[in-house]
């Protein structure tokens, strides 16, 4: 066995892998100039075989790494060592045996043949092939020798006996020493151990009988406990049954009287929205109230108006004292007289008339037989009156304008009197057209009372409507917000996102939320149907995925809210057969709903039956492996969880939901029927 190869890297001063071959099977020396390494060297082989480096610190293991003034620093070192093992020394089977041995800032690990080995593993197979601790001359480091040409006679025995191997027998022998001590003193503490054994063993003796004589009174005492126990048992068991019953007329009052608070409950709400309803009656009718006192203020005007003139007239009728009859009769013998003239008047009107068309007649003639009279005068005093043509023909000229001008004017006359005619023709029309306006302006003035009554009561009526308008817009606000408060913030902004998209938008496929595809056709199973369902009430239901993700990325481009959809068109619901008793009733059995809609329904109610009991409910759980509630909400599940508990019925969320749908249907028609109606403009 000798060394074939040693390789150094990052060990004292040989920073890079330093690999140094071949070695001589004989005798190898090294030389060099001081500095070169030759130490180093040395202290590389030692660190491996010897023991000198052994449970090192942190500090001890950073000297042995190298420190220069390289750019990196050296954070490990390893050393390994190739032996030639051809005459098999070392006990491996292999021809050569490779050890290395690395070290760090926080590490130190040895490796057998390129494989991790323990430094046990490494020092026994040191052992092996002759580098004993005991004899650790096989390495003679730098300055050994003038040592011990120096050392001390005492110093030289000890190193005689050392390489001897007789400080080995010694050091044996000292500790066989201490073996032998150790195990008279073992020897010794046995025999103690030995007659405190014999002296207990005597005592177990005497013991055991005692334990033989407890037995049998501790059997004895166990068969009269027994026996008072059973006594006791059957006496439990039976005051078990008392309580028991007590128990069951206790939970049979006690759900009579949850009946009855929820019934109080319900007509507590009731009440309560009766009182609104009044109150808002009572507002109507105080508005009606003013209107109707406004009016009668005004008539009360009117007829204060009417008693002070009848006192007027009144105050002159006294006035005029007994001058009334007196006037009376003369107005009465006035109209005597004008009777009589007129009779006489229309007896001689027609005589008039004939006297005046002859003197009319006789003026036309005499008119005519002067005109004559004036041209044969005038053609017999023109020969003598113009001397030349020239001025009869200037008098001829002037006689036709003044005869034109006649003309005219006997033209103008006629239609004036034609137009006097037309006047009078006009103004008796105007009278009569007068007479017909007067009749025509009553009836007028009668319509317009009556449209004004009319007007009044559709104001009122208006009014009336207004109010229960606001009223109900109020109350489809509180509703609303109640509703809300029974579900997360982003989930009510998420329905109403989407029924925002699908009115503006148009969408085909949104069924809308689960609430509104379903009625309850019996109250008494709403709280079953509501917590059955739970959050899944608000759970939107459309026809396809596609539908979903055109919604879906609406809401996150517009950043409103998030609800959980339902496409019918994945859904592939279960229902599991369900027992035919009276006691177990399939909650979908009280549901009204569109057959478009059953897959949603199915997949929320499709596995929960109604029961009378939480012990029938657990019993039908085991035997058909369902979904259970009872009317009281407790809830027993297939997979073994019990839900329970009291249920506010004033915090019901079908209820709410019943009220916003009330509400908004008659705050919708009401809207309506304020728009369409006409006292409202």
């Amino acid at each position: 066995m000798y060394i074939k190869t040693l390789t150094i890297q990052g060990f004292k001063s040989y920073r890079d892998q330093t690999q140094i071959e071949p070695f001589s099977p004989r005798h190898n020396v090294v030389v060099g100039r001081n500095g070169s390494g030759k130490s180093n060297f040395f202290a590389a082989i030692r660190f491996v075989l010897s023991d000198a480096y052994t449970s090192m610190s942190r500090e001890e293991r950073q000297a042995l790494l190298h420190e220069g003034v390289s750019v990196t620093t050296t954070l490990s070192a390893y050393v390994e060592i190739i032996f030639d093992n051809s005459d098999n020394r070392f006990p491996t089977g292999r021809d050569e045996v490779i050890l290395r041995r690395t070290i760090g800032l926080k590490k130190d690990e040895y490796s057998l043949d390129k494989k991790s080995a323990s430094k046990a593993d490494v020092m026994n197979l040191l052992e092996s092939a002759g580098f004993s601790k005991s004899n650790p001359y096989y390495i003679v480091p730098q300055g050994r020798i003038t040592a011990l040409t120096n050392a001390k006679d005492h110093e030289r025995l000890a190193l005689l006996k050392e390489v001897a191997g007789t400080k080995v027998y010694e050091q044996r022998r000292s500790e066989s020493l201490r073996i032998m001590s150790e195990t008279d003193a073992k020897r010794d503490k046995i025999n103690e151990l030995l007659d405190y054994i014999d002296s207990r063993l005597t005592e177990l003796e005497e013991e055991k009988e005692e334990l033989k004589e407890f037995q049998d009174k501790d059997k004895e005492r166990r068969c009269l406990e027994y026996a008072l126990y059973q006594r006791e048992l059957e006496e439990v068991g039976a005051a078990l049954e008392e309580i028991e019953e007590e128990r069951r007329g206790e939970v049979h009052t006690a759900n009579v009287r949850r009946e009855q608070f929820n019934d109080r409950e319900k007509q507590a709400q009731q009440l309560e929205r009766s009182i609104s309803q009044i109150r808002n009656t009572l507002t109507t009718l105080t508005a009606t109230r003013q209107g109707a006192h406004s009016e009668l203020n005004d008539l009360v005007r009117a007829r204060t108006e009417l008693e002070c003139t009848v006192a007027d007239l009144r105050v002159a009728a006294e006035r005029a004292g007994g001058r009334r009859e007196e006037l009376e009769g003369e107005l009465a013998v006035v109209q005597e007289q004008i009777a009589a003239k007129e009779a006489d008047l229309a007896a001689l009107l027609p005589e008039w008339e004939a006297h005046r068309a002859r003197e009319t007649d006789e003026k036309h003639r005499l008119d005519e037989a002067r005109a004559r009279l004036d041209a044969l005068y005038s053609k017999r005093g023109r020969l003598n009156r113009f001397h030349t043509r020239a001025e009869r023909d200037r008098y001829l000229r002037s006689e036709i304008t003044s005869m034109e001008a006649y003309r005219n004017s006997q033209a103008t006359s006629l239609d004036g009197l034609r137009r006097v005619e037309g006047a009078q023709e006009r103004v008796e029309d105007g009278r009569q057209r007068a007479r017909t306006l007067g009749e025509e302006v009553a009836k007028l003035k009668d319509e317009h009372a009556e449209l004004s009554e009319r007007r009044k009561e559709l104001w009122r009526e208006d009014t009336k409507l207004g109010n229960l308008v606001t009223h109900e817009a109020d109350e489809l606000r509180t509703a609303e917000r109640n509703l809300a408060s029974m579900m997360d913030k982003d989930t009510g902004s998420g329905l109403r996102a989407v029924d925002r998209i699908a009115d503006t938008r148009n969408m085909e496929g949104i069924h809308g939320p689960l609430y509104r595809l379903f009625e309850i056709t019996d109250e008494k199973f709403n709280i079953a149907v509501e917590l059955t369902a739970g959050n899944s009430l608000f759970h939107i239901v459309v026809d396809n995925d596609d539908t979903a993700s055109k919604v879906l990325e609406i809401m996150i481009r517009e950043k409103t809210g998030r609800v959980t959809f339902m496409p019918l068109n994945r859904l592939k619901p279960t229902i599991p057969p369900t027992p035919n008793a009276q006691d177990a009733i399939p909650l979908l059995d009280k549901l009204r709903y569109d057959q478009a809609h059953a897959k949603a329904l199915e997949q929320v109610f499709g596995k929960t039956c109604v029961c009378r009991d939480l012990t029938i409910a657990a019993a039908y759980v085991k035997s058909h492996g369902i979904n259970t509630i009872t009317l009281d909400g407790d809830r027993v599940d297939r997979k073994g969880s019990l839900t329970g508990g009291y249920h506010d019925v004033r915090r019901s969320r079908i209820e709410a939901i019943k009220s916003v749908i009330s509400w908004k249907a008659k705050h919708k028609t009401d809207s309506e029927r304020l728009q369409e109606d006409p006292g409202a403009h």
